[in-house]
């Protein structure tokens, strides 16, 4: 999808013009394009309300007005969302060509550059649609999108938008893949593409056998039951001048998840293709490096990446397998493997890497679901300052996330009988997000300031906000770990 972008009040030719229009304020139309008496008198502005008319001259088809709300409280949310909506009725209509005009005290009231950010994410992000494994794919009719908002600032913002919304779409392609498509192997392509993108960053794949010299006997030991072979991911991204720190990315990349010898029930089994959804949006992260977006710190995205099936080298309940720390784990249950996985990977970081900060993100546990539903990200975070940067960021970035509790009590609890630890707890203490966090916390350096995001509920399945949500991929994670490198710089 081509973004253009347009100085306020600069009309270009396309069949569809929209106007965000904020509550109790009046939409003003470009010079010569003509509506009827009476259309921009009496709209109300609120959220998501539209009106339109066709136009009697200036190059436009059909003028429509599309509600903000309240202007003192017009964040990014609302104008992704009234973007996206102005995008989805030009698709509807199927138009070839749209303008979005957003208002200078939409600008004003967010800051030119975050209104034009998020008017390009919101109309992007509206339009996309999966259908690369259908035999005949439908052509998009909408060809062009323009945004029209005020001065360099607003330009920059819809710029950044672009790359974001196109890292986006990247994470929901790789999340939709059906799993016999997106593989390990598969997954290791499309990061070397990554790299190959940009002359400062580097992709390093690792095999079974150099996994194997390394010790990682929980990655492999989850990967045993499949013909499909396993592979750990690591790209790295280097700023131009003097790094301000060293932060990691990791993401578990199950590609598809059949619970091993806990084999799950077949109801929805094939959305066991979204457990990847942490590998995707560390992927994803890369991609917005890769397409332009600079950052003051070194950046490593990490993704371990295997398939969970069962065949006669499958793990088996009760099996012990030894960590790349040396750690011992008693599977008691072989459908908690994310937590496998990164703990491999996890020690990686931590003896290769060695980074000041580190941020994984996993479809970890179906009980965050039950905790805080499919709005909202669990967070465990060892620091005051890497909570309130990942809560800021996910303001921004409509990613919101929500602080947990990882107590000693949690990790006391992953002790194991037969060996160091369990890779499930005591079903008596409860609190499955924290028993999660609180395994992997035996793989990070104490002192290390890391946070566990469990994206369990918010990478599928979630509610339609315009641009984002239903059944299919959302992309989660990926805009919010680019938002968090802003905010800790």
């Amino acid at each position: 999808m081509k973004l253009s972008i347009k100085d306020s009040g600069k009309a270009t030719r396309s069949d569809l013009l929209t106007l965000l229009v904020s509550e109790g304020c009046d939409a003003s139309l470009p010079a010569g394009v003509e509506v009827p008496a009476g259309f921009l008198s009496g709209f109300d502005g609120k959220a998501r309300a539209t009106r339109s008319t066709y136009t009697s001259g200036g190059g436009t088809g059909e003028v429509l007005l599309v509600g903000l709300g309240a202007l003192d409280a017009v964040d990014g949310e609302a104008l992704r969302r009234a973007a996206a909506v102005a995008a989805k009725a030009a698709l509807k209509r199927e138009c070839r060509s749209m303008h979005i005009e957003v208002s200078p005290g939409a600008c004003e009231a967010l800051g030119a550059q975050a209104a034009g950010r998020a008017a390009a994410e919101g109309a992007l992000l509206a339009t996309y649609s999966y259908d690369d494994a259908k035999s005949k794919s439908k052509a998009c009719p909408l060809k062009g999108i323009t945004v029209g908002g005020a001065g360099a600032a607003f330009k920059k913002g819809a710029r950044e938008g672009e790359i974001l919304a196109a890292a986006s779409a990247f994470t929901r392609d790789l999340q939709n893949g059906a799993g016999n498509i997106v593989t390990p192997v598969a997954l290791a392509k499309e990061a070397r593409g990554i790299a190959r993108r940009h002359p400062r960053m580097t992709a390093k794949i690792m095999d079974e056998a150099a996994m194997k010299k390394a010790g990682m006997g929980l990655l492999l030991g989850v990967s045993a039951g499949s013909v499909e072979p396993a592979r750990l991911i690591h790209l790295t991204y280097k700023p131009k001048g003097k790094s301000r720190g060293r932060i990691a990315f990791v993401g578990k990349g199950l590609t598809f998840d059949a619970g091993g010898y806990s084999l799950k029930p077949p109801a929805k089994m094939d959305e066991m293709r979204f457990d990847m959804s942490g590998g995707a949006a560390v992927l994803g992260a890369m991609h917005a490096l890769a397409g332009g977006l600079e950052v003051s710190f070194e950046v490593h995205g990490i993704v371990p990446s295997a398939e969970n099936l069962i065949d006669g080298n499958a793990t088996k309940p009760g099996d012990v397998h030894r960590g790349m720390n040396g750690t011992t784990v008693e599977i008691l249950n072989t459908d908690a493997e994310g937590r496998l996985i990164l703990a491999d990977a996890l020690s990686y970081v931590e003896s290769k890497v060695k980074p000041d900060t580190i941020i994984d993100l996993a479809t970890l546990t179906g009980a965050v679901i039950v905790g805080l539903g499919h709005e909202l990200t669990g967070m465990f975070a060892t620091t005051d300052a890497l909570r309130d940067d990942l809560l800021a960021a996910g303001g921004v970035t409509g990613e919101e996330v929500w602080p947990l509790p990882l107590l000693d009590a949690h990790k006391d609890g992953m002790k194991g009988k037969s060996a160091d630890l369990a890779n499930i707890g005591s079903p008596a203490m409860g609190a499955g997000p924290s028993q999660g966090a609180a395994f992997l916390s035996h793989f990070v350096s104490a002192d290390r300031e890391w946070a566990h995001l469990d994206i369990a509920g918010t990478a599928w399945n979630t509610r339609d906000r315009d641009w984002v949500g239903g059944s299919t991929g959302t992309g989660v994670g990926a805009r919010l770990l680019i938002e968090f490198l802003k905010q800790r710089a």
